[in-house]
Order: structure tokens, then C-alpha cells, then sequence
């Protein structure tokens, strides 16, 4: 029997996922949570063999959550699960030390298959996004810009960013100027927009 941790925010996706997964015979939800900050202390007391982990988690997010029970609980073995999947989530998976990375809205025997798999050691990523991981662009951008363009991204202009990295406001448009060039945006909201889909925020 597989001992499965749930960890996903939205009630009734909790609740389906459990629902289905327990319906498999060699499948067991033992734990289901609802925020990114009570996976690692779920796992260390329950052991489960696989955390079943939403991207995006309210607190800590399924990245983050992912490497921490690497850390902590490396017995437990990792599947992300994204509503919106992109190249640069899967990488950030695979770095975070998951074992697998699936939409969603995977059909309920995939997902079943993808936790087997997993538990067993093995990957599990749907082929589409596993091929477009590895063929799209490295981040173009320095830690710096990067650091720029994730407070820009949280709607700040550049006298704000200037203020909360302690540079000149002439720096951080020089900064803005070399990422729209590098990512090849239109603007500023546009850099966000294709940085953001390339899973480089």
C-alpha cells in the first residue's frame, strides 16, 4: 500500500483528489492539507511514501515545500501537481528535488500511475511539458534583474524598487531597459509576463 500526503488549498480539489486516489486498492491518503507550512511537519509525523503537492500553495508554495521535505523527509518522495504548467515550473521541480511534475486536470489513472511510479523512484512527467523543459531557453537574466523584475512584478514602480534595493532610480531603469532587451518584451509588463511563463520569477 502506498501512503499518500494531499496538500492542496482548494476544498473540493482536496476532497476529489483524496476521494480518487483512495478509490485505487494500493493507494492511501493518510493526510490531506490545505497550506504549504503544515506539509513537513505532516510528513515527519505520518512518513507517508508520496506528497501529492499543488504548485501553488498559499504560505509556502509547492516549490518551496518540495525541497524542504527533501531536506527533512527525504523518504517522501515528491509529485507537483500545476494548474497552469510551463517549461520553467518543471525545471524548478526537478531542482526542488520532485520526482514528478502533472497538470491538474490529468485524468485520474494517470495521476494514480504517476504516483506509483514515483513511489517507486521513478519520474513521472507528461512528455509534452518534460520536452519543452528541456528545449526551452535558460533564464537570460542576472540574480539582480531578477530581483528588479519580482518587485516589479508585484506592481511597483521604479522609484519603489529603487527605495527597496538601495539603488538609484537611474540603475534600476538601466536594469528594466536590459531585461526587456533580454527577454525580447515589449515593456515592463510584458518582461514579467514571459519571465513569469518561463518560470524564471
Amino acid at each position: 500500500m502506498i501512503r499518500i500526503l494531499v496538500a492542496e488549498h482548494l476544498p473540493l480539489v482536496r476532497r476529489g483528489l483524496v476521494a480518487s486516489l483512495n478509490g485505487e486498492k494500493d493507494l492511501m491518503v493518510i493526510a490531506d492539507v490545505a497550506s504549504g507550512e503544515y506539509i513537513v511537519p505532516a510528513a515527519l509525523e505520518l512518513t507517508p511514501d508520496v506528497a501529492v503537492i499543488d504548485v501553488d500553495l498559499p504560505d509556502v508554495d509547492g516549490l518551496t515545500a518540495a525541497a524542504r521535505l527533501h531536506e527533512q523527509a527525504p523518504q517522501c518522495k515528491v509529485l507537483l501537481l500545476s494548474a497552469q504548467p510551463n517549461p520553467g515550473q518543471v525545471r524548478r521541480a526537478f531542482t526542488a528535488h520532485a520526482l514528478g511534475f502533472l497538470s491538474i486536470d490529468v485524468a485520474p489513472e494517470h495521476l494514480a500511475d504517476g504516483i506509483r511510479r514515483v513511489a517507486a523512484g521513478r519520474k513521472a512527467v507528461d512528455a509534452d511539458l518534460a520536452i519543452a523543459a528541456l528545449t526551452s531557453a535558460d533564464n537570460p537574466l542576472t540574480p539582480r534583474e531578477l530581483d528588479v523584475l519580482r518587485i516589479v512584478a508585484q506592481g511597483a514602480a521604479s522609484k519603489e524598487v529603487a527605495a527597496k534595493l538601495y539603488l538609484s532610480v537611474g540603475t534600476v531603469r538601466n536594469h528594466l531597459s536590459r531585461i526587456i532587451c533580454k527577454t525580447g518584451a515589449r515593456n515592463r509588463s510584458d518582461a514579467v509576463r514571459i519571465a513569469a511563463e518561463a518560470g524564471w520569477l
